[in-house]
């Protein structure tokens, strides 16, 4: 390994969040086993691959899945948001939200499912689809049973990838990142979808995890203004904001605009916009190339999608880590 990622300073940060139980590791392999994860995602490597300096693979690995299943890595990257609040470095007067698309390695479709699990999600994918109609000619029951093998497949199939939370579209196999930053270019929250879900429908859901923890009192989850592109006007958007108090900062579509002009008067009022304030959404999109700097995240490798928003966090945290100054 030609270099470490954490400082000594850095590593002080992170080191009394990290559980040892007590058959865990030894202390002085532990800074080398997150090392080791670090270490993975920021090359996009095989854990089979990794550096002899940071311990057995297997052994990295093992830790990173406990700490994952843990929920480890999320707690640290709301620690670190803690600590910036707790330094009076966080900064919510505006929160821009937006979505990137990550390409998929075909390893990523290898998850297994248990066999219950795969049945509920066959059967809630059956009833979605409803009975099949439109046939031209009437099938022999060999003919009906074959056909339903292939409809079984094919559900299968749709529920593995959604269980995964991996879309099929032009380019295979995709994930979509949905994410909030800050006006530093710092993630404050993250959710995964498969590739071909919307940007409207996620942003209630990329908000309700902004989650600011200070010195005293409450947690903050309301920022005082919210950016997003013209993905995220609609009617629902806008009243979830309006409902929680937070100033919309979202551009009209130049159709929408063409249509209620179009009406005159029964058109309603044209949208509240600030088109300076507006001009700093481009934070969100700096942050997405921080976080795709590292190879294992920006294109995805990892079979289970908990394990690949863990990588989301860590890189988060130390995101968040390397932006905060000393204290004066």
């Amino acid at each position: 390994m030609t270099r470490r990622e954490l400082s000594d300073d850095e590593w002080a940060l992170i080191e009394p969040l990290l559980p040892i139980g007590r058959f865990g590791p030894y202390p002085q392999r532990l800074r080398d086993q997150v090392e080791g994860v670090i270490w993975r995602f920021r090359t996009g490597s095989q854990w089979r691959e990794m550096p002899a300096e940071c311990g057995p693979w297997q052994t990295v690995y093992d830790a990173f899945a406990r700490w994952r299943e843990a929920g480890v890595f999320a707690a640290l990257m709301d620690a670190m948001i803690a600590e910036a609040a707790r330094r009076g470095q966080a900064d919510l007067s505006l929160v821009s939200v937006d979505s990137t698309s990550v390409r998929a390695h075909q390893d990523a479709a290898g998850m297994r499912l248990d066999p219950q699990v795969l049945e509920a999600l066959e059967k809630v994918a059956a009833e979605e689809k409803g009975a099949v109609t439109g046939q031209t000619a009437p099938l022999s029951d060999e003919e009906q049973a074959a056909a339903e093998a292939r409809r079984r497949v094919r559900r299968r199939r749709r529920a593995r990838l959604t269980a995964a939370a991996l879309g099929r579209s032009r380019g295979g196999l995709t994930s979509k990142v949905h994410l909030s930053g800050d006006r530093w270019c710092r993630p404050l929250s993250f959710v995964l979808t498969p590739g071909q879900a919307g940007d409207s429908p996620q942003f209630a859901a990329v908000l309700a995890k902004v989650n600011v923890r200070g010195p005293v009192g409450r947690p903050r989850i309301r920022p005082d203004a919210v950016a997003a592109d013209r993905a995220y006007l609609s009617r629902a958007n806008r009243a979830h904001l309006r409902k929680r108090g937070i100033r919309a900062v979202i551009p009209e579509k130049t159709d929408q605009a063409a249509h209620r002009k179009k009406r005159g008067s029964a058109g309603r009022r044209p949208v509240a916009f600030d088109a300076e304030l507006y001009k700093e959404r481009n934070t969100v999109e700096r942050c997405i190339n921080k976080i795709k700097i590292w190879r294992g995240l920006a294109m995805r490798s990892d079979k289970k999608p908990e394990s690949y928003l863990a990588g989301l966090q860590l890189r988060g945290a130390l995101i968040w880590i390397r932006s905060l100054k000393p204290v004066a």
